[in-house]
């Protein structure tokens, strides 16, 4: 079969890395891929991921039988829809169905609606509304832009200094432009965060793995909020019990109440969690898509074929009997560009990159990397490169994987040293 990934980023490397080694498939295409894609896939790097009808035409001249969606922004913007419309199996929710991520407000209510524990939240279009609020509560809280942010647009705030800036980038400089037009107000809940992931056909799921990523960009969870710093898997504040309880309390109803509005859910659905013993686990956000750098140590971790579980999903003809085999752990360590998530330099040359891709169980996924013409790649991004080792443990996945990321530099890089650090006991 003919596969069409749609994206450039870390997370879309990984998947054409893991959908490669399918023997169903015959060709990978790439839209609009990237220098490091290329290697496995055809690129068509002249269509964006924002051109709706670009992307349908191309997967219909190309003959494609899969397209697998990648960022969340084109899928907001009924991609799958139309791919679907054109006749073309498409991985990935609908517009009306992605709107658990694109509107965290939406999300919200969607979850008091349908009984899915979260943070209490109030919703507001209006600055000063907005600010009296968070006085109200302190400045103890979460203050979310509503629409999307790249993962970015989430401020956690110890007190109302902190949320008066936050809401002031938003609202009132608008940092992120129209996502921050509105914003979501929520009680900071405490505990250890979880990415879960299960794959859905509009009917039934499977589980996938749960992963815990580094948000902040410093040490010790300092600094701003970033797309992610690095994740492992998989995470032990999940235990089995606490899974079934998900699955029970979170997944099924939020699976049920995208039906009964008359929007089933197809695709993967990204549960973060706010795991507390006193409170149970309860949703921080949804995602729409596989989470990024959550992906890279997810797939590097997975044994077996995942395509039948993307067609599946896409056909809506999900397997539910599929056996999931996993190796022990995994581990991603992100190199950023300095100033990332702010303003950041591009055109640095990376050095150490041809050793660290040829170690032996060690994934180096490129998030935003360029090819000169001498063969040799630079920095293209704020996340540029993505550091995957497999191990027996988390701990040793981490070792692994520092020692191979401390063999790459380029100008201003930085990296958070303590990834994955409480499932090392440090």
């Amino acid at each position: 079969m003919r596969v069409l990934i749609i994206g450039s980023g870390g997370r879309e490397h990984a998947l054409v890395w893991k959908i490669a080694q399918s023997p169903r498939v015959t060709a990978i295409l790439a839209a609009p891929g990237s220098d490091a894609i290329a290697r496995q896939a055809s690129c068509f790097p002249e269509i964006a991921t924002n051109d709706i009808p670009g992307l349908v035409a191309l997967a219909r001249q190309q003959r494609v039988d899969l397209v697998v969606v990648g960022p969340e922004a084109p899928l907001a913007a009924g991609l799958a829809d139309r791919l679907r419309d054109a006749g073309v199996a498409t991985f990935g929710p609908s517009a009306a169905a992605a709107r658990l991520e694109a509107s965290k407000a939406f999300a919200k209510e969607f979850m008091a609606r349908h009984g899915v524990p979260t943070a209490k939240f109030a919703v507001f279009d209006e600055l000063q509304r907005a600010r009296r609020y968070a006085r109200e509560c302190s400045g103890r809280c979460v203050v979310k832009a509503d629409g999307l942010a790249a993962g970015k647009g989430v401020f956690v705030c110890d007190d109302a200094e902190q949320a008066e800036l936050a809401l002031e980038e938003l609202m009132g400089e608008r940092r992120f432009g129209a996502a921050g037009e509105r914003v979501v107000i929520e009680e900071r809940l405490s505990g250890v965060e979880a990415s879960y992931y299960v794959i859905s056909d509009g009917e039934g799921m499977v589980a996938l793995a749960a992963a815990q990523d580094h948000k902040r960009a410093l040490d010790g969870d300092r600094g701003e909020n970033t797309g992610g710093m690095g994740a492992f898997s998989p995470t032990h504040a999940l235990t089995s019990a606490l899974e079934e309880h998900v699955i029970e309390k979170i997944v099924h109803p939020t699976l049920r109440g995208m039906e009964k509005e008359g929007h089933p859910y197809t695709g993967v659905l990204y549960v973060g969690l706010m795991l507390d013993a006193a409170a149970g686990p309860r949703v921080v956000e949804f995602n729409v898509r596989f989470g990024d750098p959550e992906t890279q140590p997810m797939l590097v971790r997975m044994d077996g074929d995942l395509v039948p579980l993307l067609e599946g999903s896409a056909r809506g003809e999900l397997d539910f009997s599929t056996p999931m085999s996993w190796r022990a752990a995994a581990l991603c360590v992100v190199l950023a560009s300095g100033g990332y998530p702010r303003a950041f330099e591009v055109g640095k040359p990376i050095e150490g990159l041809d050793q660290a891709e040829h170690e032996p169980d060690v994934v180096v996924f490129h998030a935003g990397t360029e090819l000169r013409e001498d063969g040799t790649f630079v920095t293209a991004g704020g996340r540029v490169l993505g550091v995957t080792a497999r191990a027996d443990s988390v701990s040793l996945a981490a070792r692994r994987a520092y020692e191979v990321a401390n063999k790459i530099s380029f100008e201003g890089m930085h990296m958070r040293r303590d990834i994955g650090a409480s499932a090392r006991g440090e």
